[in-house]
């Protein structure tokens, strides 16, 4: 079976750098017309949580960060042989010990700001490539009698899903909080290991964006691993230990609802801006590719090469988004700053970037 690996064409990774040259007073002005100009749609990826602690995928060159690993694919994980069991024993064990940094990641300030403006009725919808799940705990910590699970299930689409879900092959969804308990109770011995990482008495391997750890240097196998079975298979008279967090890995397809969605959110907005994305996965540059076919302006706000790059009408400002975003929102809340949640909103965030050393290992799901 041959899956492509989302990448970046290498004319746009060789080209130089593109995008006007702005200031940071320019790009807080040219954001502030841009979203004032009509209903924008904003698509964002994993540049946008770098903040908040979380790994991008790709450094400043547009390359991933580790440019020799090897992802598990969709048909690895959920293979019902001998061979697939030993993929879920490996991809569970470096999920389970890589979940919490994820898990207990809090918002930066760029979250807020898009919060602050969904908050205030200026974006009504944003994709996310994201499987953190920190654009909801945003406008759950900022504004949470506003927005029950409803309005946020509405408002926030998930393109590649979400790690705090996990479903087993019968399709019965389990909280991943639960789901971890299950592995600690099956596996006492790592749950220890992973206490001591918590207390600091073991180095915390470094965690990809996914959840994902590479712990290959412990020198330990994935035999011993145990994947629990799914309990309500279990109470139907079934044995199942199949299961996968409810996010789009290599190889698999995204839901028709989630894709016709998409395209909604895109065709019903007046424009579109990227942020934090290298939109190396087809299943965000055909978002993008779909709004230039619609005469839509798109802005992208990235730093380093995109996928994107050498499309014609597609304007870039290449600036990390937590340098700009929370100016913009200030300006086009404008009146409103007296509004105690969104001051609030607008004053908050962590700002925790991973340190500059941390670009030795990469996703295994496509996120």
């Amino acid at each position: 079976m041959r899956i492509s690996v989302p990448h970046i064409p290498q004319a746009s990774l060789l080209a130089k750098p593109s995008g006007l040259q702005y200031s940071r007073e320019e790009a807080v002005e040219r954001l502030y017309n841009f979203f004032r100009a009509g209903k924008t749609t904003v698509l964002t990826g994993a540049g946008v949580s770098v903040d908040s602690g979380i790994r991008a995928y790709r450094g400043p060159d547009g390359r991933y960060m580790n440019p020799n690993y090897k992802p598990i694919f969709y048909h690895e994980l959920v293979d019902e042989t001998e061979k697939g069991r030993y993929f879920r024993q490996r991809y569970w064990l470096r999920s389970y010990l890589g979940y919490p940094p994820v898990r207990d990641a809090q918002p930066n300030p760029t979250h807020f700001a898009l919060a602050s403006l969904q908050q205030n009725g200026d974006i009504p919808n944003i994709i996310t490539q994201n499987v953190d799940g920190l654009h909801h705990k945003a406008l759950i910590l900022g504004a949470r009698q506003s927005w029950p699970a409803e309005r946020l299930e509405q408002s926030i689409l998930e393109l590649h899903g979400t790690l705090h879900r996990v479903h087993c092959q019968k399709g019965h969804v389990l909280d991943r909080g639960v789901f971890q308990d299950m592995l600690s109770q099956e596996n006492p011995q790592w749950h220890k290991f992973a206490q001591e990482m918590e207390t600091g008495k073991e180095s915390r391997p470094r965690t990809n964006p996914d959840g994902d750890i590479a712990i290959e240097y412990l020198g330990i196998s994935y035999q011993d691993f145990i994947v629990p079975v799914c309990p309500t298979c279990l109470s139907e008279g079934h044995h199942n230990s199949v299961h996968k967090p409810e996010v789009v890995f290599f190889g698999e397809s995204i839901k028709k609802e989630v894709r016709e969605r998409s395209y909604h959110d895109i065709e019903s907005a007046d424009q579109l801006l990227l942020i934090g994305t290298t939109v190396a996965t087809y299943s965000a540059f055909r978002l993008v590719k779909r709004a230039l076919e619609l005469k839509k302006p798109v802005i992208l706000l990235n730093v380093g090469p995109t996928r994107a790059d050498l499309l014609p009408n597609l304007e870039k400002i290449n600036m990390a988004s937590g340098s700009v975003l929370i100016d913009v929102a200030k300006l086009l809340i404008g009146t409103r700053m007296n509004d105690l949640v969104l001051e609030a909103m607008l004053r908050s965030g962590v700002v925790n970037p991973p340190t500059p050393d941390d670009d030795d290992r990469a996703p295994r799901a496509a996120g």
